[in-house]
């Protein structure tokens, strides 16, 4: 059925593209392509781009998604947004020009929500300031305000995004201007015009752009920041000190001020604070929370405060507590790493010969070489076990730090040469003297394990001493772990060993048959090394020679060959 009413209406949809920002010259639409050039042809106000330190800066610092306007809004969305009749969300199709003009005078009724929610992925938005107007019984004209220049809205403001969206605000120039001394400066400039454009390129965010224009339009700028919340008002106060917008600046300020912050928004707020200055007491409360005053000397001094504070916590649950909070803090691969100086190693040590000073004599006590009136009177009710133990913990959480910040060398010398201890480990009873190894298992690992490089002689003198009461302890290590990992202990044992030379090798691997075949399980298993070193030890002997003869002197050589080679005379 061929109605002519519609074919009318398909040849006026197919001379519009729900693409196009204006409608291309058709016979169609002939009044929309002259509108619009002729309103294109007004004089503008274009404002560029500025630094990101100077504080005419009209771009924001964030990409947060534009949030949709409240009817309470200071702006509406004006009538002309587009002479097109929206059908669905990505359809659009042309209207006649007599419509749209009919349109246009009953648009400002339309709820301004609904219209904004039809077009979420419109390129191009337009909206319009509302400023109350006056009392109807004072006699003057409602459609008019004190300072305005020939009418209500006659400031266009055209937000051009770095995305490629645009935004349009018909605004009052009279609370613009009082609100803004960079938009004051650039409406002053254009006296005499019915329409002052203002183009404002390179915005990064429209909607915390439209946000801080809103807040020109309220009385009570703190009570919408709670709504708004804390990472937004960040942004809002960036683009407030850009176009110097002085009251959302100092209620931004206030409202920071007030309220905790998390960690991204203190980061976002130490960034802003980096190029933007304030000059009111409240940023300066807020620079105080971003930033410390003391020096690095205390810093130190209270690293090493807190550190001795923790060795000698008597409760363990508070104990084991803070270990973690402080070495989370203290390691390098903790989040304020960046923040923090290097500790002080002289401090560290310092509470490293503390802890083992204390841990000699409680093995005197153990060996009842410590008089009954010697003893401390506060550690007197709990037994002897537990406190030997409590100071393996804190040397070996001393010992974790020490690793991970890569000084740990000078305590393999300090425990290598721990005479008096290695003397009362043999006078010691199992059940208490095995602590010690657990001290010597940590650095075993860590040698193992490539993470602690220590010298030729302080390896040899750390398996001189402790290699043999390992041996003897392994079997309580087993029972009693605590948190030990026993095949990491016993392959960290074996590649230990194997960084000796071969005859200092060869002392220890025959110490550890012997009492492997003696013990078995109670003994560490080093098979895997032993074989390494057999072979390296007998099985390449030839190698070894053909090394050794190429290393000799080349007179040496000689006399050797001369008398390989001389006949015997019959």
């Amino acid at each position: 059925m061929d109605d002519p009413a519609r074919r009318r209406h398909g040849s006026r949809r197919r001379s519009w593209c729900c693409t196009f920002n204006v409608p291309p010259s058709s016979p169609d639409n002939p009044y929309l392509s002259q509108h619009y050039r002729s309103n294109n042809s007004n004089c503008k106000t274009k404002l560029g781009p500025q630094k990101t330190d100077s504080l005419s800066k009209l771009t924001t610092s964030s990409s947060v998604p534009n949030s949709p306007l409240s009817s309470k809004s200071g702006l509406t969305i004006v009538g002309r947004i587009d002479p097109r009749r929206i059908l669905s969300p990505g359809r659009v199709s042309p209207i006649d020009h007599t419509d749209s003009l009919e349109e246009g005078r009953h648009s400002s009724q339309a709820t301004p929500s609904a219209a904004v929610d039809s077009i979420p992925r419109s390129r191009s938005r337009s909206f319009r300031a509302k400023i109350e107007s006056p009392d109807t019984h004072s006699g003057k004209d409602p459609g008019r305000v004190e300072g305005d220049r020939g009418g209500l809205y006659d400031v266009r403001l055209n937000l051009k995004g770095k995305n490629g969206g645009v935004l349009v605000l018909e605004l009052n120039s009279g609370v613009l201007a009082s609100n803004s001394e960079v938009f004051a400066g650039l409406i002053a400039g254009s006296l005499g015009r019915k329409m002052c454009r203002i183009e404002v390129p390179e915005v990064e965010n429209l909607g915390v752009f439209r946000e801080t224009i809103e807040l020109m339009f309220e009385e009570n700028i703190a009570k919408k920041l709670v709504k708004i919340g804390v990472y937004r008002a960040i942004d809002i106060l960036e683009v407030s000190a850009g176009i110097m917008f002085s009251r959302g600046v100092l209620s931004c300020l206030k409202y920071l001020e007030a309220v905790p912050w998390t960690e991204e928004e203190e980061e976002k707020l130490r960034s802003l604070f980096t190029r933007f200055m304030f000059d009111d007491a409240t940023s300066r409360d807020i620079f105080a929370r971003l930033y410390s005053q003391e020096s690095t000397d205390t810093h130190q001094n209270l690293a090493r405060h807190l550190v001795s504070s923790i060795t000698t916590c008597s409760d363990a649950n508070a104990r084991n507590e803070l270990k973690s909070l402080v070495k989370g803090l203290l390691c390098k691969s903790s989040v304020y790493e960046k923040e923090q100086p290097d500790v002080n190693k002289e401090d560290f040590y310092a509470v490293c010969q503390s802890c083992v000073s204390v841990l000699v004599n409680l093995f005197e006590e153990a060996s009842d070489a410590v008089p009954y009136e010697r003893r401390a009177k506060k550690e007197m009710g709990k037994p002897l076990i537990e406190r030997i133990s409590r100071q393996v913990d804190n040397i070996n959480w001393l010992l974790e730090i020490l690793l991970d910040r890569q000084i740990a060398e000078e305590f393999v010398d300090i425990w290598a040469h721990q005479g008096e201890l290695l003397i009362m480990h043999e006078r010691a009873s199992p059940m208490v003297r095995y602590e010690l190894s657990r001290v010597s298992a940590i650095i075993f690992i860590a040698m193992g394990t490539r993470k602690l490089h220590c010298r030729s002689e302080a390896r040899s003198g750390l398996l001189q001493s402790w290699f043999g009461p390992m041996l003897l302890d392994f079997g309580w290590l087993q029972r009693c772990r605590k948190g030990l990992d026993m095949k990491a202990l016993e392959e960290a044992m074996g590649q230990t060993l194997l960084t000796l030379p071969l005859k200092q090798q060869y002392v220890l691997f025959m110490e550890w048959f012997r009492c492997f075949s003696k013990h078995g399980t109670e003994c560490p298993n080093l098979s895997k090394a032993f074989q390494i070193w057999w072979r390296r030890s007998f099985l390449r002997g030839s190698e070894t020679y053909a090394i050794e003869s190429r290393r000799m002197p080349l007179s040496s050589q000689k006399v050797g060959n001369t008398a390989t080679c001389r006949p015997k005379l019959g």
